[in-house]
């Protein structure tokens, strides 16, 4: 069954590129006491991901700020490498958090995850967008399929 809209995150612990190498963190860390738009895609460097989702949230960073959002955060099914240099790439280091849910626990605790293994990648996160206040969901955007509509920068404003 899927988190919805008044559900509080599951405990999960992740992994983030920091100045001094891959350092753990956890949901507490990242959400508690804070507004927190967090977006989720199936692969760093893919190409919805890289071309639409977390550039829209980089180029729409101090709207989100500007309607009282603490941090953007970006997760998905990757290594910290990864995801640390996809950040470097999309210049979103320093402005969205990449947070690498590597074995897809996140994704699994949050019912979000999807098999890819049809496009040899395994077992991934959905595309969603989510609006946390305090470890709790006030809003959820799960895409349908393979499209790109609910979870963007934009359609969040609109929820602000």
């Amino acid at each position: 069954m899927s988190i919805k809209v008044g559900d509080k995150l599951p405990d999960a612990t992740f992994m983030e590129m920091t100045e001094d190498g891959p350092a753990p963190c956890t949901t507490a860390d990242v959400f508690g006491g804070k507004t927190v738009a967090l977006f989720a895609v199936p692969g760093a460097f893919t190409p919805t991901c890289s071309a639409k989702h977390l550039p829209g949230f980089v180029e729409k960073l101090d709207d989100l700020k500007g309607k009282g959002v603490d941090d953007v955060v970006c997760t998905s099914v990757n290594d910290v490498f990864v995801m640390g240099a996809w950040g470097k790439s999309a210049d979103a280091d320093g402005k969205v958090r990449m947070l690498a849910d590597g074995n897809g626990t996140f994704a699994k605790a949050l019912g979000l995850e999807m098999d890819g293994s049809g496009f040899g990648m395994g077992q991934r996160s959905q595309r969603y967008s989510m609006i946390v206040k305090d470890g709790v969901v006030s809003e959820l955007n799960v895409e349908q399929g393979g499209e790109f509509k609910v979870s963007s920068a934009d359609y969040m404003l609109g929820q602000l």
